[in-house]
């Protein structure tokens, strides 16, 4: 998966230790501050971070005010909180501030590889492309070829599967699609979507890259094989 710089963000030394030790282990490059302010002297070193992992309460600069600080600098880079539960109840600005998750203390350690969900939908905005197996989605020219054949979609086609093969296992309810796709527009029923999942898995029928599942009850997730 390549060398994955991630920078660490955390006051409590020994947390921070044993997260950059952890990382290490599970093959990702960590370099530990303990203050915004560090934080910020090795983002403007010119060293390029795939993602960051902050806390929340610290003194001086906190995460806030640290994600908002790197949101204007740089849209795409994951930001991850570590937070104690109690105190991200009243702080659900952090999403305001669009970070990208958040970890509730103490923190399982095994749970900082969700950071590699985060990693491949960075690489995924920036670089406006899906890749999986025989399968290329390219947003920019809205195609989509298996095997170097175009697929012909319709921009809502190709929207929707984007959509879902960006957050691969993750379930989204019609509703949500509705919403996304058709702006609410109220002569569409939920069955649209229905419609448009059956066209594509017809489409894709011959692609084994992935499959859409109906989620019983639910809606539908994409899951790459």
């Amino acid at each position: 998966m390549g060398m994955f710089r991630v920078l660490v963000v955390e006051d409590d030394r020994e947390l921070n230790k044993t997260v950059c030790a952890y990382l290490s282990q599970n093959g990702y490059v960590p370099v530990g501050c303990l203050s915004g302010a560090e934080a910020y002297d090795a983002l403007y070193e010119g060293t390029l971070f795939d993602l960051i992992l902050a806390d929340i309460m610290m003194p001086g600069i906190d995460g806030f005010e640290l994600a908002e600080t790197v949101r204007e600098q740089n849209r795409d880079i994951p930001i991850l909180f570590m937070t104690a539960r109690d105190d991200f109840a009243s702080k659900q600005k952090g999403f305001r501030a669009e970070i990208d998750d958040y970890m509730v203390k103490p923190i399982d350690l095994d749970e900082l590889l969700r950071m590699g969900a985060l990693l491949r939908r960075a690489k995924i905005a920036s670089s406006h492309r899906i890749e999986a197996g025989s399968l290329r989605l390219d947003a920019d020219e809205y195609s989509a070829t298996v095997d170097g054949e175009e697929i012909p979609l319709t921009v809502r086609e190709f929207n929707l599967l984007y959509k879902l093969l960006s957050y691969p296992r993750k379930t989204f309810t019609r509703s949500q699609l509705m919403e996304e796709f058709w702006e609410g527009d109220s002569t569409s029923s939920l069955r649209t979507v229905d419609v448009y999942m059956a066209k594509l898995r017809n489409k894709f029928a011959g692609c084994h890259a992935f499959e859409i599942l109906t989620v019983h009850g639910l809606g539908y997730k994409a899951v790459i094989k």
